[in-house]
């Protein structure tokens, strides 16, 4: 496979106006020609995607989702620029699956990694600061570990992150994309709530030795 320079994916990027991840995927795919790499991008409906992803998106629907067995909800807003695409079957069916996906996905919290608040942030680098297995190592080492793990963990906590359920060689937010540049506007996952039956009940557990011994003291 051809080496990908981060000077080849600037290039794609400043022709495409796709992002920067987008831009690495398709050369890796392309094994690195930008030509084909252009292709790939228009073909996912990614490059049309990232242009229209500045436009106001205040149409849309609220999706939902409940999980066989009824005991997982998921309700979930999904955002377009008209009600004419809204209505339509393809952004129905990705309503369906992102409901779905959120469902199968009970670590997810935010929608995107920059929504994770900076406190979140910080209590997951202070956890990892202090585990074993960094002790004894260089303060500097030491970041740069702990760096690349809070980035692994904030990509847990995001919707956006995780690879699709019904296709891993890509991610929720791909998806988006490419649904957005089939439709020809922007699309934006804006909220979502996740329901678990009993969820914050304190349910009394019973001691039934002890019971049964008082019953039979009395």
């Amino acid at each position: 496979m051809a080496e990908i320079s981060a000077k080849l994916v600037k290039d794609l990027r400043d022709k495409t106006g796709a992002g920067m991840m987008d831009c690495k995927k398709a050369l890796s795919e392309t094994n690195g020609d930008a030509e084909k790499a252009i292709e790939w991008l228009r073909q996912k409906g990614i490059a049309s995607a990232e242009k229209k992803s500045g436009r106001t998106a205040a149409e849309g629907a609220i999706g939902s989702y409940i999980h066989t067995g009824a005991r997982v909800g998921v309700l979930v807003e999904v955002n377009c620029e008209t009600d004419f695409v809204a209505r339509g079957e393809v952004f129905q069916e990705l309503l369906r699956n992102v409901a779905m996906q959120i469902a199968a996905c009970p670590s997810v919290e935010y929608v995107t990694t920059d929504e994770i608040p900076a406190p979140v942030a910080e209590r997951e680098k202070s956890i990892e600061m202090g585990r074993d297995d960094l002790a004894g190592k260089p303060e500097q080492m030491k970041e740069k570990i702990v760096e690349g793990r809070i980035a692994k963990r904030l990509k847990e906590l995001a919707l956006m992150d995780q690879p699709y359920i019904k296709d891993s060689s890509i991610n929720v937010g791909e998806l988006v994309k490419q649904v957005a540049g089939k439709v020809g506007e922007n699309i934006q996952v804006r909220r979502f709530v996740r329901f678990n039956l009993g969820e914050g009940i304190e349910v009394e557990k019973l001691d039934f030795a002890a019971e049964v011994a008082a019953m039979q003291a009395a």
